[in-house]
């Protein structure tokens, strides 16, 4: 008993440590790249904050397993470089001992990270989703930048100004692109102004002196119009069903579906938990080091095999969403894949680390 408690005393530590970095490295990040989207106009500043806190719900389905597998590598590599374990097989300490602490420890690690893929994930999209669709719409052309381009909605609308003012003044020598299936509409114009609402609501964009061209995209011809005045409506981001349907769907919509792509979704959500268990006691037998060769020997190998699995996981994925793979096994073998790889090591491991003395 004093033996596993010293063993999850061991791996508690380095769990804490590599977790807190790995989401300051996240969060930075993920911050980063809001405050650019900011600055170029893509987001109001205000939001930042939480999209991050977001963000970070959402990767602890990955952050927790690959947490727990690095520390439980780097614990146990240290008792093999300070011959603790070499101890522990001479006092008759087999395998169990070394594993039941690990799984213990491992446990409630993968009931939060199954919790953060079946609920907290869904659920961190859908607010993503919606913060981020809000911040579109409620474009301003204050937030736009002098001589940068803008893109929205993946590039189906471009901006671009040359000399950017306030909403009242609006901007000059102003470029818009606008892509609608295969017709193409260009505006070029002198000065452009925010007109708050036409008289069905939608809010519009006002030009002076300007050129509209419109084309189709792979056709000749086209039309070219020029103005003093016209008025065009802002873009408003329209949600797209198919995109919010897997990532952000509740996992009870999920439950009893005979589409694809929710099917390899749900297998991907309860993975999550049984990949915790099996990447923690892959450690065991990874952390297993020649004192002469140092702690961290087997330590580049174990994240090569991390981002194999992973990987796989990936690739399986989109078989079953594509129909390549029957549902049964699903992804299913690609968990099996290392459980079987997890039990041969274990065995090796046991043989030369763990023989009682005799």
């Amino acid at each position: 008993m004093i033996l596993q408690r010293y063993i999850v005393s061991e791996i508690f530590k380095p769990t804490v440590a590599i977790l807190v970095v790995l989401i300051a490295i996240f969060a930075s990040y993920c911050a980063v790249t809001y405050l650019a989207e900011a600055v170029g106009g893509l987001l109001a500043p205000d939001t930042i904050g939480l999209l991050i806190l977001l963000k970070i719900g959402m990767a602890l389905e990955v952050l927790l397993p690959t947490t727990f597998y690095l520390a439980t590598i780097i614990a146990l590599g240290r008792l093999y470089q300070d011959s603790e374990m070499t101890a522990f097989a001479a006092c008759g300490v087999g395998m169990g001992g070394v594993l039941k602490p690990v799984f213990v420890l491992a446990l409630p690690v993968a009931l939060v990270a199954g919790a953060s893929s079946l609920y907290i994930r869904p659920e961190a999209y859908e607010k993503i989703y919606r913060v981020r669709d809000q911040a579109q719409n409620e474009f301003d052309i204050s937030r736009l930048s002098s001589d940068h381009f803008l893109e929205m909605q993946s590039g189906k609308f471009v901006f671009f100004a040359e000399d950017v003012q306030d909403k009242a003044q609006g901007a000059q020598q102003v470029f818009i692109r606008v892509a609608e299936g295969d017709q193409r509409q260009v505006i070029t114009a002198q000065g452009m102004t925010q007109v708050q609402s036409d008289p069905a609501g939608r809010r519009m964009l006002r030009f002076r002196d300007g050129t509209f061209v419109q084309f189709p995209l792979n056709a000749q011809g086209g039309r070219v119009t020029r103005f003093e005045r016209a008025e065009y409506p802002l873009p408003t981001e329209e949600r797209s069903e198919s995109r919010y349907r897997r990532k952000a769907a509740p996992t009870e919509s999920l439950i009893g579906s005979e589409r694809l792509e929710d099917i390899a979704e749900m297998q991907w959500r309860l993975s999550t938990p049984l990949s915790t268990l099996l990447l923690a006691l892959l450690g065991v037998p990874l952390s297993q080091s020649n004192p002469r060769r140092g702690k961290f020997a087997k330590l580049g190998l174990a994240i090569v095999i991390f981002a194999f699995y992973y990987q796989l996981f990936v690739i399986a994925k989109t078989w079953v969403e594509k129909g390549v793979v029957p549902p049964l096994p699903g992804i299913w073998w690609v968990p099996a894949l290392l459980a079987g790889l997890t039990v041969v090591l274990l065995w090796r491991t046991g043989e030369v680390f763990y023989r009682k003395p005799g």
